[in-house]
């Protein structure tokens, strides 16, 4: 039980890090192409778009509490 323990400690700390609100951007970003694509959309721009969006989000968040 202690590798498997170890094991989803590492993939959450990989995936989720410090802010679970960029995960779930991504995940979202992720989702919405991937629907945007099974219905026909060449919706290929929102991930690279997302990614500057979720940074600048999380570096507001971050420099807000120090303020």
């Amino acid at each position: 039980m202690s590798h498997l323990r170890t094991f989803g400690s590492f993939w959450y700390d990989f995936i989720i890090g410090d802010d679970w609100r960029v995960a779930l951007g991504v995940t979202a970003a992720i989702a919405v192409v991937f629907i945007a694509a099974h219905h026909g959309l060449n919706w290929w721009w929102v991930l690279p778009a997302s990614v500057p969006a979720l940074l600048a989000l999380s570096l507001d968040r971050a420099t807000r509490r120090r303020r």
